[in-house]
């Protein structure tokens, strides 16, 4: 029995890909875990355990093969208008500006652009992009391009923001950077959010909770809490606390 402010529901799902077939691959194997109204849960686990297989099924860009994925009380039958949705690309708009792409969810949608141009100016300062919406991608760095993507996934304000390893071609420097981004946005909005990690301190800054993942087939293993008031600062990284998460995280997707 799920409780009332369980707002993503995932009750033995498991996903195989050419079933019967020589090329069959079983992605994920029967898991169930949900995530609260408001958290902020990572999967965590290494190369190929099906942690994106599981947030593309969130998305309603794939299907269970078994069990099902409720969303806000409701079956996941189709991708939703409010999912936001974050991809290793930013995936810009090459001729479009900063602005532009960022208002783009809203002609995908054939919603009127001009009473959102305000809140997508808004949201580019809000992330150190101020004087750089009318700048195109190629004018854009790597973060500051991620950047935009953040806006854009939430300029509709969407009640679920979906994130796949959005910031693993970054360097270590800027990934930093993002992750800092990333956490400020996310508490000014509070959006439930669902991120795909393959990395342990990355998955432990960000978190309320951290679900890891077993090798393919995947499954959730373990659901480890992070204690940690918010919001945090990258010094935190240095604390015996941190490393002693850290530390457990790591011998358990070893064994």
């Amino acid at each position: 029995m799920t409780a009332a402010s369980d707002y993503v529901v995932i009750d033995r799902v498991a996903k195989t890909y050419n079933p019967g077939s020589r090329q069959q691959v079983d992605a994920v194997t029967a898991t169930s875990f949900s995530v609260k109204a408001g958290e902020f849960v990572t999967l965590l686990g290494p190369s190929g355990c099906g942690k994106s297989t599981l947030l593309m099924m969130v998305a309603g860009l794939d299907t269970p093969s078994t069990g099902t994925i409720n969303v806000a009380g409701q079956p996941m039958a189709a991708p939703r208008a409010e999912t936001g949705i974050m991809f290793q690309d930013p995936t810009l708009l090459p001729w479009k500006s900063a602005l532009e792409n960022v208002l783009f969810p809203f002609r995908a949608m054939n919603r009127p652009v001009a009473p959102f141009e305000g809140r997508a100016a808004q949201l580019l300062d809000q992330v150190g992009l101020a004087g750089f919406h009318d700048h195109k991608p190629r004018q854009l760095s790597g973060g500051m391009r991620q950047r935009v993507a953040i806006c854009r996934a939430l300029v509709y304000e969407p009640d679920l923001l979906l994130m796949d390893e959005p910031f693993s071609a970054l360097d270590a420097i800027t990934r930093d950077e993002m992750n800092l981004v990333l956490m400020k946005m996310w508490h000014d909005h509070r959006r439930t959010a669902l991120f795909v990690t393959h990395s342990i301190r990355e998955a432990v800054f960000l978190s309320d909770r951290v679900l890891v993942m077993s090798p393919r087939p995947g499954r959730v293993v373990e659901d480890v809490a992070i204690p940690f008031d918010r919001p945090r600062t990258l010094e935190i990284g240095e604390t015996a606390e941190f490393n002693r998460i850290c530390a457990h995280l790591r011998n358990r997707i070893s064994h």
